[in-house]
């Protein structure tokens, strides 16, 4: 197989283009060289995903066949449309990893593959969908534009063609946003941790390793198809998760469960403060029933944990990225919420 990653620098086109590497595939990564390096044995193809002229150059150094896009999550659809059009007459099939953001009901209902997907056309600009001052319904911005770039891939390659993969929480070694990071040295910290909800609480994080190989899968399927990249419900538990934070760490901590109710009167964000909890009906509410069926495969949570403390350890440095700082509550509101609590 000969693939194109769009992206191939880090976290999740890293692991498609070594997992492709593994398996003694010939890959080729286009991007514009400014986080870090694709794995050793990748082609480098340098450019601008905005830029017609780099299009134009790319598609000269195909054919593949097929492309997987991992580099869209800041595209507008018109950029992914004006992409897939260039590369659609030298390549086979087109993966897009899309998000269960561009459903209408995340994260508020379940979702299915067969759930409504957000309004969003494929030849829209970076501004489609953006909130008007003072807004206080649904934030659906970033999922209309994740719904048009899932359009843009189909339009130009059409549905046999194009595998449409929707993942919601991807965690292991290299993850730039900080969720697992930020629990695992809250964990070595030792001490009372404050744990979200219920201990039961049945989660779905995927580890990327997982991802990328679905990916590779779907790459190599005369299939198209939209799949659900999640864990399967029931996979894992809030308690399993944020134990073997405190196993793989040192195990010197001590959970103190906190009701959703209290987080909520405290005013914790959710999402961010404690990352992976929020109190929504759907947010662990994924049927990815189809990918398992395609063939996605989720290894135990606690082996992501695992790998991915053994990243930090060596010294592993997530690529640079604005949403890191977003995650993780100070050490005195932790403080405060645990007096409250034994009080």
């Amino acid at each position: 197989m000969k693939i194109l990653v769009l992206g191939g620098t880090w976290f999740l086109g890293r692991a498609v283009a070594q997992a492709a590497l593994d398996r003694g595939w010939t890959v080729s990564a286009f991007n514009r060289g400014r986080s870090g390096e694709a794995p050793a044995g990748t082609r480098a193809i340098r450019g601008d995903r905005t830029s017609v002229k780099d299009l134009s150059n790319l598609a000269q150094h195909g054919p593949w066949d097929a492309v997987i896009d991992t580099s869209a999550s800041e595209l507008a659809p018109r950029d992914v449309l004006a992409g897939a059009q260039a590369l659609e007459p030298v390549a086979g099939k087109y993966v897009y990893v899309s998000t269960v953001n561009a459903y209408r009901g995340w994260p508020n209902e379940p979702l299915t593959e067969s759930s409504e997907v957000l309004d969003g056309p494929a030849d829209a600009d970076a501004d489609y969908g953006r909130l008007p001052p003072n807004w206080d319904g649904p934030d659906w911005f970033y999922g209309r534009q994740k719904a048009g770039a899932e359009r843009a891939s189909l339009a130009a390659f059409g549905e046999k063609r194009v595998s449409i993969l929707r993942p919601g929480v991807i965690l292991g070694p290299g993850e730039y946003v900080g969720r697992l990071p930020w629990w695992l040295r809250r964990a070595a910290k030792g001490g009372e941790v404050l744990a979200p909800g219920e201990p039961s609480k049945t989660i779905q994080p995927v580890d990327v390793r997982d991802v990328a190989a679905f990916a590779l899968d779907q790459a190599a399927s005369a299939y198209g198809g939209r799949f659900n990249v999640t864990a399967p419900i029931g996979h894992e538990t809030m308690n399993g998760f944020l134990t073997a934070c405190l196993e793989v760490t040192g195990g010197l901590g001590h959970l103190v469960w906190a009701p959703d109710d209290v987080l909520i009167a405290h005013g914790v964000e959710q999402w961010t403060e404690l990352p992976l909890w929020r109190t929504h009906a759907g947010v662990w509410s994924i049927d990815s029933a189809g990918a398992q069926a395609a063939g996605l495969r989720c290894r135990p949570l606690s082996e992501t944990v695992s790998a991915t403390w053994e990243w930090l350890q060596a010294g592993g440095v997530p690529v640079e990225h604005p949403r890191w700082s977003e995650h993780g509550i100070s050490a005195q509101r932790e403080a405060e919420i645990l007096a409250n609590l034994n009080a």
